[in-house]
């Protein structure tokens, strides 16, 4: 299963829309994972139409017609993982056992709202820089 994750896109106030290349990559994955701050409901709408499959949630950059759209957190199971994806996890400080505590039964988490990259040697928990797109490949 290819994954795209996604966060903190910020269309378009910081960027007027995405690359191709990321478009490229969201029609080519099983599963895109937006982790919020979307901020462009016509970026909702997009992803949505060139997407084959999807799990997302707003992020606190996004108004009221993105939030009645979305939920603040969605959970999915893939290729027996159970994915979690919010869009913010807290301060880098004692991160990974806040996580721990309040995503118990969830497998993979993904978070966006830092803006830097991190990714535990586990891979149970990842975020990435501004807009944050990572692929990865599930068996």
């Amino acid at each position: 299963m290819r994954l795209l994750l996604i966060a903190d896109t910020h269309v378009p106030t910081r960027a007027p829309d995405l690359s191709e290349q990321v478009w490229d990559e969201v029609e080519r994955a099983d599963v895109v994972v937006h982790a919020g701050d979307w901020v462009s409901l016509e970026l909702l709408d997009e992803r949505q139409a060139r997407a084959a499959r999807s799990l997302a949630c707003w992020g606190n950059n996004d108004g009221p017609r993105l939030r009645s759209r979305l939920p603040a957190r969605a959970d999915a199971v893939f290729v027996g993982l159970r994915f979690t994806v919010v869009h913010e996890a807290g301060a880098a400080a004692g991160r990974q056992t806040r996580v721990s505590r309040l995503y118990p039964h969830s497998d993979v988490l993904v978070f966006g709202h830092s803006h830097i990259p991190w990714d535990t040697t586990a891979a149970t928990v990842t975020n990435g820089a501004l807009p944050t797109v990572v692929l990865h490949e599930v068996e």
